[in-house]
């Protein structure tokens, strides 16, 4: 049984390229890692990676071998969860990027209740939208909105996040209330992370540029100018609902919104992610399956 000492290591190593990277996420040393991949290439008698001073890549042996063992390797841990999964108990810390007012009013209290069901399980949220690096930085996994980047990064949708223009009455009856996206060139419009809106009619998009006094990357501070009476802000809908419940905002130009991006869950791996990560995942996907904006 020896023979599969190290594969585990081997896998990880050849898909974050790196023995440092490898050891982050198996949640032991560097020099384990090296110590168990070296024995393996012992025992197999070839040479898994071409090592240098700044890069480690599969020899032709190694990619072969990897392509065998990768599938192995899902196997067993499916296997594992498949026994773990009726009697596990949670606890370390589960860390979570996010941004945005959905996630500080939607995403939040839906881990908050995840917690609830794990005693023994602490969250770390980090509200911040910076481009995480998740090894480096301990994250678990992000929430995300709108388009992504083709990083290599595992990523599935949680909800669609249709878009809503909404305004202060008393903005409405200073300024008059638009009824045509075109009209928004004459009025003073409140930016958050785009001064090109895109409006649909008729199957048609159409993007709109668009000015005003006041411009912040913060949801709740675009929300607060705007009941201030600043202009008018066009973000996805959950980010109104309480102002408009209130009558401190009104929607504007509802025929021509348009369906606006997706939230997503993302994260680096799921092969090295631990269980506290794949159900609060699983958990999140749940809640939010029927969820609508």
């Amino acid at each position: 049984m020896n023979s599969f000492e190290g594969i585990i290591e081997f896998v990880a190593v050849a898909e974050s390229q790196g023995f440092s990277a490898a050891a982050k996420q198996l949640g032991c040393s560097t020099s384990h890692v090296s110590r168990q991949v070296a024995r393996l290439e012992q025992r197999l008698g070839s040479a898994l990676f071409a090592r240098t001073t700044r890069l480690v890549s599969l020899t032709s042996t190694g990619a072969a071998y990897y392509q065998q063992c990768k599938d192995l390797v899902v196997g067993l841990q499916q296997a594992n969860e498949q026994v773990n999964q009726q009697q596990f108990y949670l606890n370390g810390t589960l860390r979570v990027s996010g941004a945005g007012t959905f996630v500080e009013q939607f995403v939040a209290p839906a881990l908050m209740t995840f917690a609830q069901q794990h005693p023994g399980l602490n969250i770390d949220m980090d509200f911040n939208s910076r481009i995480v690096n998740f090894v480096e930085d301990g994250i678990d996994f992000a929430v995300r909105y709108g388009k992504l980047a083709d990083s290599g990064l595992v990523a599935r949708k949680l909800v669609d996040r249709p878009m809503m223009a909404a305004a202060s009455p008393s903005y409405l009856q200073a300024h008059g209330t638009p009824t045509q996206p075109s009209h928004l060139h004459k009025h003073s419009c409140i930016i958050s992370n785009n001064e090109h809106w895109l409006f649909e009619q008729g199957g048609i998009t159409d993007s709109i540029k668009v000015s005003g006094r006041w411009r912040s990357n913060n949801a709740h501070t675009v929300v607060q100018a705007c009941e201030q009476g600043l202009g008018i802000a066009y973000m996805p809908k959950s980010s109104f609902i309480r102002p408009i419940e209130l009558g401190k905002l009104k929607p504007v130009l509802e025929p021509f919104w348009s369906k606006g991006a997706s939230s997503w869950i993302v994260y680096q791996n799921r092969r090295f992610l631990p269980m506290r990560a794949r159900l609060a995942i699983d958990y999140l996907l749940q809640h939010f399956a029927d969820w609508q904006e």
